[in-house]
């Protein structure tokens, strides 16, 4: 047997950890391989608060690129959560991305930290779509909106309220549980564009609720938001990575809405073509593939459906076979409509 004293294991032990906290992360803006995606760092104002991401150009460009305005999903942030692989993958096809943070999270503006409204996000998206037109190197009449969980009903609701939109991609679409009843009177419509174009959404009646873990291994002890180990593995895998700004807690403020309104009342005020990349048997609740399939029949404007195995996080791993099949059948979807 091998004896290790005290004193030799300590500098072994203070050796190893003193060469793994030197190693600095690899930053897209400071790439160190042959394989380079360029970004610079980008800001602008939305609902009084700044919101903070990427400008991703691609490489080869001819005079003004097509672009997709990307934010992640439910309390997900861009570094190192996957939306960024997104980013890179649509880049190297050719498009302009504006990836961002979500007011209130990751390096994003906004009070309090952490609460998640669902009208000022999909506010984000049409200030997003403000600020990207005036850049020189973006092609302002080619804006796709992109949105994963979530984000995919807040990119759905801008392509319902923005001409400038020109293709629309929801990922994993959660798009609530109940099927939508009719909207004869055209009421939904109308509230729904009243309050995505206020200047002060949260002005308005809502509620909120105070913070819990967004996922926790023992909900007994520690109940969360999300329940599902799937979700617990995933974002604690990811969540977990150094450098996200990604933090274990919510809250929401949630707006009073008319009875009975449902986004899925709004699929034939549509503007542009839709992608809808749905799991197969989609574990999440609020994101129920008999729901997603109701809305995407009724949407009258050109609609592609692609089912992804895995579950709800199965195209969130990268690298991996779902992760290629799903970016690939988006930078088809994306060169079609928007190149």
């Amino acid at each position: 047997m091998i004896r290790i004293s005290k004193n030799l294991l300590g500098i072994l032990i203070w050796t190893f950890l003193s060469c793994t906290h030197n190693q600095k992360p690899v930053e897209a803006s400071e790439p160190n391989t042959a394989d380079k995606i360029m970004y610079r760092n980008i800001e602008f104002k939305s609902q009084g608060a700044m919101l903070r991401g990427r400008l991703y150009l691609p490489e080869i460009k001819s005079d003004k690129s097509p672009v997709v305005i990307m934010a992640h999903g439910f309390t997900t942030t861009i570094n190192g959560m996957t939306a960024d692989k997104y980013a890179e993958k649509f880049s190297k096809a050719g498009f302009a991305v504006a990836l961002y943070d979500h007011r209130n999270l990751g390096i994003s503006d906004g009070e309090p930290r952490q609460e998640i409204n669902f009208w000022v996000q999909s506010r984000g998206y049409i200030d997003a779509i403000d600020f990207i037109s005036s850049q020189p190197e973006i092609n302002a009449n080619k804006i796709a909106v992109w949105g994963a969980s979530m984000s995919s009903r807040e990119a759905f609701l801008a392509g319902t309220m923005d001409e400038r939109v020109k293709a629309v991609i929801m990922m994993i679409p959660a798009l609530g549980e109940e099927i939508p009843i009719e909207d004869k009177d055209r009421s939904s419509y109308s509230f729904a564009k009243e309050t995505l174009l206020l200047d002060d959404i949260k002005s308005l009646p809502h509620t909120t609720t105070e913070q819990m873990p967004i996922v926790s291994i023992d909900q007994l002890g520690t109940p969360s938001v999300l329940t599902d180990l799937t979700a617990y593995n995933w974002f604690i895998e990811y969540g977990g990575r150094f450098g996200t700004n990604w933090k274990n807690i919510v809250s929401f403020s949630n707006i009073e809405v008319p009875d009975n309104f449902n986004l899925g009342q709004l699929t034939d005020k549509l503007k542009a073509p839709i992608l809808m990349v749905v799991a197969t048997d989609d574990e999440m609740h609020g994101a129920n593939p008999q729901v997603t399939k109701y809305v995407f029949d009724h949407i009258n404007q050109p609609k592609e459906w692609l089912d992804i195995d895995g579950g709800h996080f199965g195209l969130l791993y990268y690298p991996s076979e779902l992760f290629d099949k799903s970016s690939k059948a988006q930078i088809e979807f994306l060169l079609k409509y928007l190149k």
